[in-house]
């Protein structure tokens, strides 16, 4: 009697996983860009994610352009996914060009709550592989928390907490960050958002910014985006402006 009521528990509990896959296969694409904040959900399982980009800043009269800033995301698992950072090529104006470090990492979805907040955790880790102008030098670790909650079927907020480890010149200059945002769904594909971020290192002066974008998916798995930002204190960039196009495969079924 014991054996078959064993067995029945485990194909009710591999038919629910199964079905909260297809659930989760079937979800919309959630990208990390073009906000500062990432998404607090993680890629369905089986799934590549690929994440793009072109970035142009303008900080102390000098020029940088940046890309594809691509972000490549596996999901592993239901709620956990692996993460890969490509070197991105910039070119200064006058200056020196190449491209920069890679990073891997790993997401783990915590949530969603009792509170209704999705929440996530970011281990990442960047890897000393750019050009000698560009990299820096160490292998850098962050972690990062991004958070949202839905509060309407409109609107949502979301944030993030970082700590990052970068190395300056030789030595760790350790930064805390902090996020907030304000998303709205205009249509069933189309949303805008405004976003403040502030860096806060050891060394140097506090960099505040505020962020405007906008995404729209022509297809449940493919996203456009357009974003624009500026610098509210001295050491901070001065403007920048971006695209980029993302899109999800199922790679393993």
């Amino acid at each position: 009697m014991v054996r078959p009521i064993l067995v029945a528990s485990v194909i009710v509990v591999i038919a629910s996983r199964h079905a909260a896959a297809s659930d989760a296969a079937a979800a919309p694409i959630a990208t990390d860009r073009p906000a500062v904040t990432d998404s607090s959900v993680v890629v369905p399982p089986g799934s590549l994610q690929a994440e793009n980009g072109f970035a142009e800043t303008e900080s102390q009269g000098q020029r940088t352009f940046d890309g594809p800033e691509t972000l490549l995301r596996f999901g592993i698992a239901l709620k956990t996914e692996l993460r890969f950072t490509a070197p991105g090529y910039f070119g200064q104006m006058g200056t020196s060009s190449g491209f920069g470090d890679l990073a891997v990492g790993i997401k783990q979805q915590l949530g969603p709550t009792p509170g209704g907040f999705d929440v996530s955790l970011v281990l990442s880790l960047s890897l000393p592989t750019g050009a000698s102008a560009i990299s820096s030098h160490g292998y850098d670790p962050f972690v990062q928390m991004p958070w949202s909650r839905a509060l309407s079927s409109n609107w949502t907020a979301a944030g993030m907490l970082s700590v990052y480890w970068p190395t300056e010149r030789g030595r760790r200059n350790v930064t805390g960050e902090t996020t907030f945002l304000m998303d709205r769904q205009l249509t069933k594909t189309w949303d805008a958002f405004v976003e403040y971020a502030g860096d806060f290192p050891e060394q140097g002066g506090p960099r505040h910014l505020v962020h405007f974008g906008t995404a729209y998916k022509p297809t449940p798995h493919q996203q456009l985006d357009l974003h624009a930002g500026w610098g509210l204190s001295s050491a901070a960039v001065n403007q920048f402006i971006g695209i980029g196009y993302s899109f999800r495969l199922q790679a393993i079924r």
